[in-house]
């Protein structure tokens, strides 16, 4: 019996008939939809593995932080819901795209008449897929605990979507850039900590020490983070839009450079 990649990716062939915006929106439809069975077959230990950490953080500082303001309390689950995307959409896409290149599955790709920015926009959209549960629970679960009410509007959603691109098109441009997979699995873990730990993550940005700030002016997770942080306690504002700029810039660039070092076979 054939998969349904396997029919999905049939489907390819026949929408290659098609020209302009129809075959690029059949072309895109297909391979989100192989996307999003992947994602179906594996969404029990992906919601376990982008929540565990940042909430297992969440339950250690809501018994050792004493009176916290509301202000505190929302930074607390802003900066938990940033690692959780840190943890699946730097790290687990990296590594996974890695497995994938190396392991010679961009190849099948190859042959079919499909354009990279098509396959790009697909592999970004699954990351958004696989860290948007945790993001939801991690909200969902912060608000019960701290017994808050975080302020809800049309800025939230923005915000999360921008939060995610901008994480996810790192993680995504360093798996097709990775020489081998042991490295990617190294950087990324390596690089998923100094982010969280070089941005106002956890904390205000004027917490950290001068030249740590200086460098968090270079990492996305530093305006996610002030964004999200923002449209949960007052929702749209002017630094709330100005963030939400920088992260489309950030966006905007790891989709550039990810179309460029697209490879659908590895140069042995």
């Amino acid at each position: 019996m054939k998969t349904a990649a396997q029919a999905e990716l049939q489907s390819i062939h026949h929408a290659s008939v098609l020209t302009g915006p129809a075959r690029f929106r059949t072309e895109l439809s297909i391979l989100f939809r192989i996307q999003f069975a992947i994602v179906r077959d594996s969404w029990v230990w992906i919601v376990l593995m982008a929540t565990m950490f940042p909430l297992t953080t969440l339950l250690f500082m809501r018994f050792f932080v004493e009176n916290p303001t509301r202000e505190t309390m929302i930074q607390m689950i802003a900066g938990n819901m940033i690692f959780g995307l840190l943890v699946m959409g730097l790290n687990a896409m990296a590594q996974e795209i890695s497995w994938q290149k190396h392991d010679g599955h961009f190849t099948f790709y190859a042959s079919l008449p499909i354009s990279k920015l098509n396959f790009v926009i697909a592999i970004l959209l699954r990351g958004l897929m696989s860290t948007l549960p945790s993001f939801a629970l991690l909200s969902i679960i912060g608000q019960w605990m701290y017994d808050i009410q975080f302020h809800f509007s049309w800025a939230l959603p923005l915000v999360a979507i921008l939060s995610l691109a901008s994480v996810v098109g790192i993680g995504v441009c360093m798996g097709f850039w990775s020489p081998n997979h042991q490295l990617t699995n190294m950087l990324a873990q390596a690089l998923m900590m100094l982010i969280t730990f070089l941005s106002p993550v956890m904390v205000q940005l004027d917490q950290l020490p001068l030249p740590v700030q200086w460098i968090s002016y270079l990492l996305p997770t530093t305006y996610a983070a002030e964004a999200l942080r923002g449209a949960l306690l007052t929702g749209w504002t002017h630094d709330v839009m100005v963030n939400c700029i920088v992260l489309l810039g950030f966006a905007i660039v790891s989709i550039t450079a990810t179309l460029k070092l697209v490879q659908w076979r590895i140069t042995r």
